[in-house]
């Protein structure tokens, strides 16, 4: 997706040594995506459809709408609030290789509060990427997102 030269877009990325079917199918399938991010989804991501996304250590949740899947090369969604887009894209390096860039933008708000918003959006795609090289290279389920803010989890 294209975004506008002076809008304000975080962007995090990582290599996975793993096949970009593999990666993109991470993202797809709550199934896996559950390992490394959110805890519940209501079902897969799939154009025009939205989906609910749990956090349950924080009794939180989203509403994810997918708004264009380009097989192997990109999901563009839109949640949050106030929503924002978040554009997941796909190259493969090689064909055991696949470079992911996660890009969130659209954001509705200005000065301290756009800041503190782009601070936190990039940790978190950050740690989402972070746990997602984890299992799909080693099997690893880190507990990143679980444990990045232990102090407001529900008991």
């Amino acid at each position: 997706m294209e975004t506008a030269k002076n809008t304000p877009v975080v962007e995090t990325q990582m290599l996975i040594r793993k096949p970009v079917s593999e990666v993109f199918q991470a993202f797809i399938d709550p199934d896996v995506t559950t390992k490394f991010w959110f805890t519940k989804s209501s079902g897969p991501l799939e154009v025009g459809k939205t989906v609910q996304w749990e956090w349950e250590m924080y009794n939180v949740s989203s509403d994810v709408l997918t708004k264009e899947i380009v097989a192997h090369k990109l999901i563009s969604t839109e949640w949050g609030n106030p929503a924002t887009t978040v554009d997941y894209e796909f190259t493969a390096v090689t064909d055991d290789t696949t470079y992911v860039i996660i890009k969130n933008y659209g954001f509705n708000l200005m000065g301290d509060e756009l800041i503190k918003k782009i601070i936190d959006s990039t940790g978190g795609f950050t740690t989402v990427l972070d746990g997602l090289k984890a299992y799909l290279e080693h099997g690893l389920q880190l507990n990143l997102v679980a444990d990045k803010f232990p102090h407001i989890q529900q008991k």
